[in-house]
Formats: C-alpha cells, structure tokens, sequence
C-alpha cells in the first residue's frame, strides 16, 4: 500500500517505511544510538530527498530515544546530571548546525556535504570499533583477560577548571570536555539528521570513561532532547520536516526500540561493539559507493518541496 508524502513530494510504500523505523528502532535500544546514522541513508536511498531525509530523520530519532530510555530508566542505567550538561553543549550545537545546514541548501551543495560527512565519520568510528572489538574477543580467546580500562585517570578533564561529581557515572571531571563533546556532536546532529549516538557513545567510553552500562541509557535521555531541538528547528528554518514520514517512522522506532533494548542485555560488550561496528562500516561503505560511481543520470532539476 503506497502512501503520498506531501513534502519529499513523492509516494511510497508503507510498510517499508514502517519497516525502516523499525530496524532504526532495534539498533537504538541494544547500542544507545538515536539510529540517524543509518535512517538518513536508508531515505536517501529510498529517494527521499536529502534535506527532507535529515529534517524529518531527526525527528523519528526522537521518538525511538523516547522509547528506549524508558527501558533503560528502569533499570537505573541513566546518568540524569551527566546528560543535562552533554544536553547543555548539544542543543548549542544543533542550533548552529541547522543555520549551517541552511546555508549549505542555498549554496546546493547538502547532499554532497552529507554524504562525505557519513563516509568520513562513520568508516572512522567504525573501523577503530571494529579494531578494538576484535582485540578484547582476541585477548579472550587467547585465555587472557580483556585489557581493563584505567578508572578514573580523565586525563583529558583533570586538570581543567569547573570540577563536578557525577556519582551515577563515578566521575569527578571537568563539565568542559562533555560541553564540548555535546556540542560537536549537535552539530554533527544538525547537518546529517541523526541522534549523535554512534559518536556520543564512543565518546562517554573512551573519552569520558563512564561505565559502559550507564553510557547506553545517558546516551539516549541526551539525544531525546537534541533531536528534538533540531526537529523544530529544521521546520521552522528549512521547511524540511514531512509529518506523514515522521509518523510512519516514528511508529516502526517505538516498537523497535523496546525489542531492541531487551536483545541488548542478551550480547556482552564486546559482541555488541563488533555488531555495531560492522553496520556502521557497511552504511559507510554504500555512501562511498555511491559518491564514487557514475550516476543513472548526469543531469537532474532540483524542484523546492511542496508544502
């Protein structure tokens, strides 16, 4: 059954695109991550336009982190002060990347940008991921025991200023490194339509060395609120949100977020890193082929979206 999306200006079928909120749903509850990272590809590939695909992808992303944190919320795997001041930097952020993203419309060139920004980030998190991944199973194989991150060394924030005690996390560091964290991945947010997840949680991991169990729940309760913050400002500015796309999507992520966060407890650390590095890899991979190949078509009109 299909359906007419009146922005994207364009129909298509439903259960797809329920399908596709889904899948984004599933990876947002076992690995903490909006699931922007994949959705937006997923729509382009369909043929939603890209700027309809980041406005409205942000909005779904929304949604599926909603339901996701009320799974991890339960099991008190939510660092509540941790994440207002990673919010604090990220809706700063958002809100310079929506303001970018519209001038890189005006300028024509925001598929080409997206697409490099996708290939760049996500084959660099994913293949040092994948590396890491691969060296803990290896290290266990071998009848070693994983290598053990140092606890609170923070070499990063220790000698900053602005000190705060996060006792959910077992930190005492500076709020300036998760400002900034917050911030950059806003911007990240803004301008390719995701939740920021595949970059916050290697972040919180290597960068803030928060526990893993509360990094996925944190993750998740900050990008509920950038997302958010990019939705309605990439209606309001761009004119890119489709509220039929959104719906459908958001419906698919809300199911899929709460199987996925179940399914999570069932994979240890380094099964769930591999996992998600391989599907970060393989979405980098097809952006890559597709920017490097010769298109059906040389030449195409770009038309505005109807509203």
């Amino acid at each position: 059954m299909d359906i007419y999306l009146p922005v994207a200006n364009m129909t298509e079928n439903v259960l797809v695109l329920f399908g596709v909120g889904w899948v984004v749903g599933v990876l947002s509850g076992m690995f903490g991550v909006g699931g922007g990272f994949l959705l937006t590809p997923l729509l382009i590939f369909l043929g939603i336009p890209p700027t309809v695909a980041v406005g409205t992808g942000a909005n779904q992303v929304v949604g599926a982190s909603v339901s996701g944190v009320l799974a991890h919320w339960r099991r008190g795997n939510v660092d509540v002060k941790m994440g207002m001041v990673l919010l604090a930097g990220g809706v700063a952020g958002s809100s310079l990347g929506v303001w970018l993203f519209a001038i890189l419309t005006r300028l024509g060139q925001v598929e080409t940008v997206v697409q490099v920004l996708y290939v760049i980030m996500l084959g660099i998190i994913g293949g040092l991921m994948l590396y890491e991944s691969l060296q803990q199973m290896r290290r266990r194989r071998g009848g070693r025991r994983p290598a053990a991150r140092k606890v609170h060394r923070h070499a990063w924030g220790q000698n900053m200023p602005l000190k705060v005690r996060f006792r959910r996390s077992r930190l005492y560091i500076s709020v300036i490194p998760p400002l900034a964290i917050g911030g950059f991945v806003g911007v990240l947010s803004a301008i390719m339509g995701v939740g920021g997840g595949f970059i916050m949680v290697p972040a919180m991991i290597y960068l803030l060395e928060m526990p893993t169990a509360v990094v996925v729940g944190t993750s998740l309760f900050q990008i509920i609120f950038v997302a958010a913050n990019v939705t309605w400002l990439q209606a309001s500015a761009n004119q890119a949100v489709d509220v039929v796309l959104a719906v459908l999507l958001l419906a698919g992520g809300v199911v899929g977020a709460q199987m996925g966060a179940r399914m999570g407890y069932k994979l240890n650390a380094e099964q769930m890193r591999s996992l998600l590095a391989l599907i970060v890899l393989a979405v980098a991979g097809k952006l890559l082929f597709d920017l490097v190949t010769r298109p059906d078509d040389l030449y195409s009109l770009g038309l505005p979206p109807v509203l």
